[in-house]
C-alpha cells in the first residue's frame, strides 16, 4: 500500500475525472490509472466506477478513502508531535554550517555570546566551502548557514524561501608580517616600490568576490604579484606570518597575530573591506526551537551579539601604542 494512492483516490473523488485528477497530482493520466489499478489490486475490489461520467467511487472506494484519510491525519499528528518533542532545546541538535574562515574564530566566540543571552543549546558546526554549506541548507541537512556579505559580494539565494539576518560585522584587511620595528614588511601605502608579493584566495573561493572589485579599481592589481594561491584563509594566514607576502584576511581571524605583533596592517583604512556576517535559513525547514532562535536574533539585528571590527581596531591600536611607548622609554 502506497500512501500516495490515497491522495490519488481523493483527487478522483473531488473531480470525477481522471484527467483533472492527474493534473492535481502532477501526474500523467496513464500513470494515475496505473496507480489506481495497483491500489484496487491491493484492496482486492474495484474502487472507482468507470462506467459513468463523471466517474465515482464505489462503496468500497468511499470506505477505504475515509479510513485512509483518518489514518493519514493520525500519522501527520504523530509526526508533528515527534518533531515538536525533538525540537526541545535539551534534545534537538541545532546544526550550523559556516565558511572555513568564520568557523575558526568567529563562530566559537559568537556561539558563546549567543548562549549567554539566549540560553544553552546543543549544537554542531560543519565548516566547509560556502557552496557546499548552501546545498546542505537547501536539503535541510543544516538549520543555519553563516556567511560573509558585503556591498561587493553576496550569497545568491537558491530558494525564494531563504531568509537572512546580520549577526556580526568583520573587516577584510590587508596584512603582512611585522618587522622588528612593528611595521609591515609590505604595504600598499608606499608607491613606486617593487611589485608586492600577493597571497590571494583562489578564484573559486567565495571570499574573493569581496576583494576582486577593490583590486580592479585603479591600478592596485598591477602593483601586486601573485606568489601563492589558496582558497583557505587559514593557509594564507600561515604564509603571511612566514613573510611570504601580503594578503586580505578577516580581522576576526588575524586578531591574535595582530595582538602578538606577528603581523601588521599592510595599509590604511581605505584598503579595508567592511563585511556583514549573516545567518541564513530556509523557512520550510524551521522547527519550534530554530524559530525561537531566529526570532531572538532578529530582534537584536541592529545590535549584534558580537562585533569584530571597531572593538578589534581599538584594541590593536591601543596595544601598538603601548609597545611604541615601551620602546621609546627603553631608549
Amino acid at each position: 500500500m502506497n500512501l500516495f494512492w490515497l491522495r490519488d483516490l481523493a483527487h478522483i473523488a473531488a473531480t470525477g475525472n481522471f484527467s483533472r485528477a492527474a493534473q492535481m497530482g502532477n501526474l500523467s493520466q496513464p500513470a494515475l490509472s496505473r496507480r489506481i489499478k495497483a491500489m484496487e489490486a491491493w484492496v482486492g475490489v474495484t474502487l472507482v466506477d468507470r462506467t459513468r461520467q463523471p466517474v465515482r467511487l464505489t462503496g468500497a472506494g468511499i470506505q477505504i478513502l475515509e479510513v485512509g484519510q483518518h489514518a493519514l491525519n493520525v500519522l501527520e499528528d504523530e509526526r508533528k508531535a515527534i518533531l515538536q518533542a525533538q525540537s526541545r532545546a535539551d534534545r534537538y541538535v541545532v546544526k550550523f554550517a559556516a565558511q572555513h574562515s568564520l568557523g575558526w574564530r568567529f563562530y566559537p566566540s559568537w556561539l558563546q555570546a549567543f548562549e549567554s543571552a539566549f540560553g544553552p543549546i546543543v549544537s554542531r558546526l560543519r565548516a566547509d566551502d560556502l557552496p557546499a554549506c548552501l546545498q546542505d541548507l537547501e536539503a535541510g541537512a543544516v538549520d543555519f548557514v553563516i556567511a560573509y556579505e558585503s556591498r561587493r559580494g553576496t550569497v545568491t539565494p537558491m530558494s525564494r524561501e531563504i531568509d537572512s539576518l546580520r549577526i556580526g560585522r568583520d573587516v577584510l584587511m590587508p596584512v603582512a608580517k611585522a618587522g622588528a620595528d612593528g611595521r609591515p614588511l609590505h604595504t600598499l601605502d608606499r608607491k613606486g616600490q617593487a611589485p608586492i608579493p600577493y597571497l590571494q584566495f583562489g578564484p573559486s573561493a567565495p571570499i574573493s568576490r569581496h576583494i576582486d572589485p577593490l583590486l580592479d579599481s585603479g591600478e592596485l592589481r598591477a602593483r601586486l604579484q601573485v606568489v601563492y594561491e589558496n582558497s583557505m584563509a587559514g593557509a594564507l594566514r600561515i604564509r603571511v606570518r612566514d613573510g611570504m607576502g601580503l594578503s586580505w584576511l578577516p580581522k576576526s581571524l588575524v586578531t591574535p597575530d595582530l595582538d602578538a605583533g606577528l603581523v601588521a596592517p599592510a595599509g590604511g583604512m581605505r584598503w579595508q573591506i567592511p563585511l556583514d556576517i549573516r545567518l541564513y535559513r530556509i523557512r520550510r525547514h524551521a522547527n519550534s526551537l530554530t524559530e525561537k532562535i531566529w526570532s531572538f536574533l532578529a530582534l537584536r539585528e541592529d545590535q549584534p551579539l558580537l562585533l569584530t571590527d571597531e572593538a578589534t581596531s581599538q584594541r590593536v591600536t591601543d596595544k601598538r601604542s603601548r609597545k611604541h611607548s615601551r620602546r621609546t622609554a627603553s631608549k
